[in-house]
């Protein structure tokens, strides 16, 4: 498993060394939960600490490609637990405008959506997620930004809880799944090379920050 945590380190800082006047570096913490046959209702089931990595590679002020490296237990009833670790690409859509180098307390909303693979570290299974998210993203401080968020994932494997839908034995795994997990929590965000890079002007990401 150690080899596994260094590969996806690895592959995650390698795709932020080309952009980065464009990138944003961002850790994670929160809570992770689970919904399938044993919780079909409770979204915040039996919440249990979850964290991760982030790196965003932002396009323009409103579109972004971000790459996750999420880690958490996830309780499935109330004596099972599963260990997650996640990788996940998304395209991130902001409503407003955003960019750390922008003006101070902008804001926006957003919602994210692309591609996983899920490791079950307690069963050693890789499985493919869809991953989607919104949230709120905040600038608190020249280039630092705040940002929350709730993550929701679509599995493709019904066994993630231990209960089998019966419809699936009839092969309809993909159709009749109902195994779901999800994050929510709290992200800060900064450009760690800017200082070295210089600002951008808007038309790469935003304004030159006034100097107060």
């Amino acid at each position: 498993m150690k080899r596994t945590y260094w590969f996806l380190l690895f592959l995650i800082l390698t795709l932020s060394l080309s952009g980065q006047r464009s990138s944003d570096y961002g850790i994670f913490a929160g809570v992770s939960s689970y919904l399938g046959d044993n919780n079909p209702d409770k979204l915040f089931y039996s919440p249990k600490p979850a964290g991760g990595i982030f790196y965003r590679y932002n396009f323009n002020p409103r579109q972004a490609l971000r790459t996750n490296l999420f880690f958490s237990n996830i309780s499935i009833s109330k004596n099972k637990q599963k260990k997650v670790l996640e990788l996940a690409l998304q395209y991130e859509f902001n409503f407003f405008p955003y960019t750390t180098e922008g003006k101070q307390w902008n804001y926006t909303p957003y919602f994210a959506a692309g591609a996983g693979i899920a490791y079950i570290v307690t069963e050693e299974k890789w499985q493919p997620v869809i991953p989607f998210s919104f949230g709120f993203k905040v600038n608190i401080y020249k280039n630092v930004g705040l940002e929350a968020e709730y993550g929701f994932r679509k599995t493709f494997f019904d066994t993630f809880d231990g209960v089998l839908d019966p419809a699936t034995e009839n092969g309809g795994l993909l159709i009749h799944n109902n195994d779901w997990y999800s994050f929510l929590g709290v992200g800060v965000t900064w450009k760690m090379f800017n200082r070295l890079a210089g600002c951008m002007d808007y038309s790469n990401g935003g304004p030159k920050r006034r100097k107060r």
